[in-house]
């Protein structure tokens, strides 16, 4: 629903009055969208990615040719909202480069060859450089990134591509070869925070006009993720209903979404995040994905709860179940190459196994007990046997008083256990883990207790 209000909205941009008020204040709607406006005119506007703009980084002195270097191709990678096509901009408008740009989902190989004849032309005859844009280039067929290789070879085009996949997977080799990869990262809340803010104060947005409370500047932050367009347009849509002061719910109405009161720095951020975790552990599988449906409509990141996931399958679920673990580190990387929408059916999956799995703390419980004797000084000497090999004086002392043995080797044992002592003489006794008969650890417990007898303990 989200989606389809802002894609809606997005059609409606030309026929709606932004800026009119209850007050005498009215100003036409602009031609351009919000997000068309606010685009950086240069580096100083640009937010976010400093790893790649800061002095002497490879995209400032793309951008900034006075800064060294010469002009390179480049393959930017990351999310979609954070700036890609703003780069490419940038770096075309330095010394009145020619802008081509390219949508990898409507050109085929004959447009593309067409636009590097043009800009060889302008090359040769009046010496004008051509920046060739293609956004989604992991759309390319391989005959089409093929075609691409003579221009960017030969410097016929500067080609900065765009891609959400990862090249390496999605982007020829011998383009790849040929171009400069950098990786661009997630905008952070502090990003769109400043974003969404010089949007309401400069000229070129709302200019002052239109206010925003710190609950709804708070939502659209969470509702766009670290979508620095999405943002735009949510508070551009929260703005057409004509308010001066926009609250919480303006951006309710506007993307016809219901704001889950949820502070991820407050208390109805731990509460829910316990509920969820104690569901898991409870397997209230629908609870669970309950809790997990509440955090991700309220905007938590999918990565955060990722990650929980995997705490709670080793705390929770542990031997009964080892699969679990696995589940949610691959949901985790998962999450992490996806992102959301999508993410939310990777981690729903991973709540299920999670949630309906057989549960043992026992790995858990074994640890801490272990530290626990660590921290209160019940260590002891490891046994000689143990020890390495090498001559140290303390195995020279233990031969000396006849306390060396030798070490058994367990694989030239029938059974693939040697008889002999491995803990301290102090721990000699002692049991940290006690496997449960659930799942997968009732094989664990009838398993330990040969191995036990064969120890002696």
């Amino acid at each position: 629903m989200f989606q389809s209000v802002l894609t809606e909205y997005s059609s409606r941009l030309n026929r709606v009055d932004l800026f009119q008020t209850s007050s005498n204040y009215t100003e036409s709607q602009p031609a351009s969208p919000l997000a068309v406006r606010m685009r950086p005119r240069d580096l100083s506007e640009v937010i976010g990615q400093q790893h790649l703009l800061g002095d002497g980084q490879p995209l400032r002195r793309l951008i900034e040719p006075e800064a060294g270097g010469a002009p390179s191709s480049v393959i930017l990678w990351g999310p979609p909202g954070i700036g890609k096509t703003t780069l490419a901009y940038l770096i075309a408008h330095k010394e009145s480069r020619r802008f081509v740009e390219i949508s990898a989902v409507s050109a085929g190989v004959q447009q593309v060859r067409a636009h590097i004849e043009q800009a060889r032309d302008a090359l040769v005859v009046h010496g004008e450089q051509t920046v060739l844009f293609i956004d989604e280039v992991h759309r390319f067929s391989k005959s089409q990134q093929d075609a691409l290789l003579p221009a960017v070879e030969n410097g016929w085009v500067i080609l900065v591509a765009a891609t959400t996949e990862n090249p390496s997977f999605s982007v020829i080799a011998p383009l790849l070869s040929r171009s400069l990869l950098l990786t661009l990262h997630p905008l952070s809340a502090t990003d769109i925070r400043l974003l969404l803010e010089r949007a309401l104060s400069d000229e070129r947005g709302f200019g002052g006009h239109v206010t925003i409370t710190d609950e709804a500047l708070d939502q659209i932050i969470r509702f766009a993720g670290a979508d620095a367009r999405r943002a735009l347009t949510i508070l551009e849509a929260t703005a057409s209903n004509g308010n001066r002061q926009l609250t919480i719910d303006d951006v309710e109405r506007a993307v016809d979404v219901y704001s889950v009161r949820y502070d991820r720095d407050g208390d109805q951020h731990y509460d829910v995040v316990s509920a969820f975790i104690k569901s898991i552990r409870g397997s209230d599988v629908d609870a669970a994905i309950h809790y997990l449906a509440r955090m991700l409509e309220a905007g938590e990141d999918p990565r955060f709860i990722a990650r929980r996931l995997m705490i709670s399958a080793a705390e929770d679920i542990g031997m009964a179940d080892p699969a679990a673990l696995q589940t949610a580190t691959a949901a985790a990387q998962s999450v992490a190459l996806v992102g959301m929408p999508e993410a939310r059916i990777i981690l729903a999956e991973a709540v299920v196994h999670l949630a309906t799995a057989p549960k043992s703390n026992r790995a858990y419980l074994a640890i801490n007990a272990a530290i626990a004797d660590i921290r209160a000084g019940n260590i002891g000497p490891v046994p000689v046997h143990l020890r390495d090999q090498s001559v140290t004086a303390s195995r020279v002392a233990a031969v000396s008083t006849g306390k060396d043995t030798d070490y058994i080797y367990p694989h030239d044992e029938v059974s693939g256990v040697a008889q002999q002592q491995y803990a301290p003489d102090e721990l000699r006794d002692k049991r940290y883990y006690e496997p449960t008969t659930r799942g997968y650890e009732s094989q664990i417990t009838s398993r330990l207790q040969r191995i036990n007898k064969i120890l002696g303990k």
